[in-house]
């Protein structure tokens, strides 16, 4: 019986460790009531590594960025795959992740690349917006401008977002301390996967000068596009992640596909070492919720359909009566007036 505790204890500290580097995600809970401006602050809080702690005091004015990413990275994951089984409601119980988070899977994966993603994404534009003493707006790109468009404006500053964001997201994975060698090379591979999303994800904005708006000169400036965009496209990748395991590769240890007959891990690929839960049915030991009670779409034939989203059980049909304005006037000036209109709308939700 000893044995057993001590295995379920060891199993429980590994997998703690595994998802220590994305435990910043817990500040939502209290970080955002911190005014973030003395450095003892970093210490008031369960939800950062040791390796971030020392970053949040020698850059405390960052915080208020990361704070933010913490929020954008649940908000956004959780939209992201409302309409999937596995819904990433569980990315709010942070620091105290659920299995599902803290044991390698393709769903820690995916929330280990978007959060990499959007800390990055936050202190490059909080560097544009003049939010940040230590950055400013993006030096001009080296590439040559067009011949009807000159660079200027106010770029988000993605190579200031990229080095502290990294700083920030991959510490913890460089101390032995973190998990097990795979794990943290996997955690190391999603992040920096991550990061090529919003490296990615950049775009040529422009605004026209002229007479009468007639853009004869046009300013131009790279930034960034927002978050949703650089999580589908994550989800694209989580769709098609490579499960791996950790095996020598000539001298040293590498992280490769575990079905010897698939392509080699590319840079772009989202990697996993365990298999997932199908999430249909509630199970503690994996973190499925299961999909009981969840709504789904009855005439729809993709991951929101009641079909693939009860796993087969069937669903149950109910009426609900929605209120909202309609037939809204605009009155000069200025004012809207509306009417409250009532329709009845048919729900279904999995058994």
């Amino acid at each position: 019986m000893k044995f057993h505790k001590d295995l379920f204890l060891l199993t429980f500290i590994v997998n703690a460790n595994c998802s220590a580097a994305i435990y910043w995600l817990g500040l939502t809970v209290n970080g955002s009531s911190l005014g973030w401006n003395q450095t003892n602050h970093c210490k008031l809080l369960d939800a950062l590594a040791h390796e971030q702690l020392q970053l949040c005091r020698r850059n405390i004015e960052l915080m208020h960025s990361i704070v933010h990413a913490a929020k954008m990275t649940k908000n956004t994951c959780q939209n992201t795959f409302g309409d999937m089984r596995w819904n990433c409601s569980s990315v709010e119980k942070a620091p105290r992740f659920t299995p599902d988070l803290a044991k390698g899977t393709r769903e820690s994966a995916f929330v280990f690349s978007l959060a990499a993603a959007v800390v990055s994404h936050s202190i490059a534009r909080a560097c544009s917006s003049g939010e940040l003493p230590s950055c400013s707006c993006a030096p001009a790109p080296a590439e040559q401008a067009g011949p009807d468009f000159k660079w200027g404006g106010c770029g988000d500053n993605l190579h200031y977002g990229l080095q502290m964001g990294s700083a920030f997201s991959d510490a913890p994975m460089r101390n032995s301390r973190s998990g097990s060698q795979p794990f943290r090379l996997m955690n190391l591979h999603n992040n920096a996967v991550g990061r090529q999303a919003l490296i990615d994800a950049q775009e040529t904005n422009c605004k026209c000068h002229g007479v009468s708006g007639s853009c004869s000169v046009k300013t131009c400036w790279k930034g960034l596009h927002d978050i949703n965009h650089i999580a589908m496209d994550l989800k694209s990748k989580y769709l098609s992640a490579t499960k791996v395991i950790h095996r020598h590769v000539g001298t040293r240890k590498q992280l490769v596909p575990r079905e010897l007959d698939f392509r080699p891990v590319r840079e772009s690929d989202l990697v996993y070492l365990i298999s997932s839960s199908d999430y249909c049915t509630y199970n503690e030991k994996h973190g499925s919720l299961g999909t009981q009670n969840r709504q789904c779409n009855k005439t729809s034939n993709d991951s929101g359909s009641c079909n693939i989203m009860c796993c087969g059980r069937g669903y149950n049909a109910f009426t609900e009566r929605i209120v909202e304005r309609c037939q809204c006037k605009y009155h000069w000036c200025c004012y809207v007036t509306c009417k409250r209109c009532e329709r009845t709308v048919e729900r279904y939700v999995c058994k």
